[in-house]
């Protein structure tokens, strides 16, 4: 055999702490998404298992076995699943920090309003303006911050139309 089709002991390693690491994330999973993921009866019942268990030592073998149970599973359509919802995830985080900083600039920037409308000019020019001063009233005075909110929740639909 020569050395390329052979692991090294420190490839192995990686590759087993990869996996133990993907059941990690298993573990980490709601009922619904584990639901969803295609697993053999045996890794399933140790993820189950792991969630209840609360002792360090015991969880951490725990966490072990799994390991030891993903070598023999196919780990590419688990990890393809994983990484297809937190890309969805991070969507969505980056729609919300979008939505969240054109508000932060409507209420602080007297142009921005005019730059919003003229890249969205199906929105509710009036709508808007109304939120936006009340949105700003609400914060000099103090005041819940109903209109804040109802700002959010409009640019939310104005940018989400893209």
């Amino acid at each position: 055999m020569s050395d390329e089709t052979v692991p090294s002991k420190t490839q192995r390693k990686k590759q087993v702490a990869a996996l133990q690491d993907l059941g990690v994330e298993l573990v980490a999973l709601d009922a619904e998404r584990l639901a969803l993921i295609e697993l053999p009866e045996a890794l399933r019942d140790a993820v189950v298992e792991a969630r209840r268990i609360t002792g360090f030592e015991a969880r951490r073998r725990q966490i072990q076995y799994i390991g030891k149970l993903m070598r023999k599973v196919d780990a590419e359509p688990i990890r393809a699943a994983l990484e297809a919802w937190q890309a969805q995830s991070r969507g969505h985080t980056a729609a919300q920090k979008r939505v969240e900083r054109w508000r932060g600039r409507l209420l602080a920037e007297p142009g921005a309003l005019a730059e919003l409308l003229a890249q969205h000019p199906g929105a509710d020019s009036q709508r808007l303006r109304a939120l936006v001063r009340s949105a700003q009233r609400e914060r000099e005075e103090n005041r819940p911050l109903h209109s804040y909110r109802e700002l959010f929740q409009a640019l939310r639909a104005i940018l989400s139309h893209l």
